[in-house]
């Protein structure tokens, strides 16, 4: 008669979040809280109270600052799991797809006539298709873009802040054609567009500073930083114009990458 093995506490499998995954998770949470905040916010501005419009800004903007922090998080206390890439995915659907959609329409497109709500919904409708196509090819091996060190089109916080461009020109000038339905509309469908597209652009984590110029890249950060505290609305609008001119450099660098491959397979 074989003799009866008990099982153990050790050998049951374990269930639910390990603990060292709960730090990344939770400031992923964060993140959606922040970005749904501005949604609040950007409901006071339009009912008058003023202010509200920056803090309805700020608000998703340092959600995108929370977003680039959980992944780093998790790879350095290695508490990546499947739970965390689903909640990050659904946290960016709300803060950077769903929520810049209400803030631009209720400071700008419910005045356009009868399309102005199809408008927002683009730019929500984008980044939830945007991410699908990324949680579905994130198991995929053969990913031309990523493996080169390359996004495929641009990733869902850079559209939010993207998006709130003709915000910040506005905030900045007090120029109110920035705030016509006629250019924010053809601007947030761009922007949706971008998202969904093809195209490659940079990505700042293949990016890899040379030991002569980081002394340099420090000096940079902190001007910039100097620059958002004093003027951030200008800051932010230059940065905005910047990103969107290097986005043609991006799909040069990649084809130079293609064609080194191709000649070298």
């Amino acid at each position: 008669m074989r003799p009866v093995r008990r099982v153990g506490l050790k050998d049951r499998p374990r269930r639910g979040i390990p603990l060292r995954a709960v730090a990344p998770n939770a400031v992923t949470a964060l993140a959606l809280c922040f970005g749904l905040s501005g949604v609040r916010f950007a409901i006071s501005a339009a009912g008058g109270v003023a202010g509200d419009w920056e803090k309805a800004l700020l608000s998703i903007l340092f959600a995108g600052v929370l977003d680039g922090l959980d992944g780093r998080i998790a790879r350095m206390l290695k508490g990546e799991s499947r739970f965390g890439a689903e909640l990050d995915s659904l946290s960016d659907v709300i803060a950077f797809g769903v929520s810049p959609a209400i803030v631009i329409y209720l400071w700008s497109l419910q005045m356009m006539p009868q399309f102005g709500w199809t408008f927002a919904l683009a730019h929500a409708v984008c980044c939830a298709l945007r991410l699908a196509r990324f949680n579905a090819a994130i198991d995929t091996k053969e990913q031309p873009h990523k493996s080169a060190g390359f996004l495929t089109g641009i990733p869902a916080p850079a559209a939010a802040g993207l998006a709130f461009l003709p915000i910040y020109l506005w905030l900045w000038t007090g120029l109110g054609i920035f705030r016509e339905w006629y250019v924010v509309a053809p601007w947030i469908a761009a922007v949706a567009f971008l998202m969904v597209s093809d195209i490659a652009t940079f990505s700042w984590g293949a990016l890899r500073l040379r030991h002569g110029v980081r002394f340099g890249a420090l000096v940079g950060l902190a001007v910039v930083t100097g620059a958002l505290i004093s003027a951030p609305w200008a800051t932010l609008t230059v940065a905005s114009i910047a990103y969107i001119a290097a986005i043609p450099f991006g799909m040069t660098a990649y084809r130079k990458v293609r064609r080194l491959r191709e000649a070298t397979a």
